[in-house]
């Protein structure tokens, strides 16, 4: 496949991304702005409560502590919301990535292909050169052979005159050059070295992730492989080491 049809694919596969891309980060804007709101409504709780916590009545205090609660509640939900939406738009990029560099592999591969039959036609075509150059040297030698056959039955001055004139230094056959053939190299994509690694296996973020609720956790993101996962768990989840720790306390 040609270079050009390879990035033809390749432009129209994300032909969407943008649109699809702004749709997540509007959502994501949404949900910060809706965090807000709620911290402003838990300060303003929060001052009432301290400021009249002495004239309140119990279930006045009930009610604004559940209030508060309740917008807590909130904001971690929106906070979720907000984490699966940037783990979805990590994914969507980086499918397009790994799409990118299928491509390269293979146009790689078109043109080693390429390279090879290149390489093998010039060879064939040089050995073909070859045996004309040999089959033209060996009727001149037969000409010349001929002529000196023919030269001898004259005179003799006659005779080495002729011997003289067919010199075999000019009978040799031009040189042929034939050029090497050099191809492109294909560069190689390097690894950002300065990616973070995540999970038990200290790699970098691929496929689907789940964040220990640990909030003291020092690796925070597991790969659902790594801790033997295939669907995201109901509600709280720890990862081992934290797992472990919990149940020591």
């Amino acid at each position: 496949m040609a270079a050009g049809m390879y990035l033809e694919h390749y432009l129209d596969s994300i032909e969407n991304l943008p649109f699809e891309l702004q749709r997540n980060f509007n959502l994501m804007r949404d949900l910060d702005q809706r965090t807000e709101d709620l911290k402003g409504q838990i300060d303003s709780l929060a001052k009432e409560y301290t400021a009249n916590a002495r004239t309140l009545s119990s279930e006045q205090k009930l009610s604004i502590l559940r209030q508060i609660q309740q917008s807590y509640s909130k904001c971690k939900e929106f906070g979720d919301d907000k984490v699966q939406l940037a783990m979805q738009t990590y994914e969507m990029v980086d499918k397009h990535i790994r799409r990118l560099d299928t491509d390269l592999a293979r146009f790689e591969a078109d043109l080693k292909e390429k390279q090879i039959e290149s390489t093998d036609y010039d060879s064939t075509s040089s050995k073909g050169k070859k045996v004309e150059t040999r089959q033209k040297e060996k009727k001149t030698a037969k000409t010349r052979s001929k002529v000196k056959s023919s030269d001898e039955d004259s005179s003799p001055k006659t005779a080495q005159k002729k011997v003289k004139l067919l010199q075999p230094g000019e009978f040799n056959s031009p040189a042929t050059n034939f050029g090497n053939v050099h191809p492109s190299d294909v560069l190689d994509m390097p690894v950002d070295p300065n990616e973070p690694t995540y999970c038990l296996c200290h790699q970098v973020s691929y496929g689907e992730m789940i964040g220990c609720d640990n909030t003291d956790c020092s690796i925070e993101w597991f790969h659902f492989a790594c801790v033997g996962l295939t669907t995201k768990p109901r509600g709280k989840w720890y990862c081992p080491r934290c797992s472990q720790d919990r149940k020591r306390k």
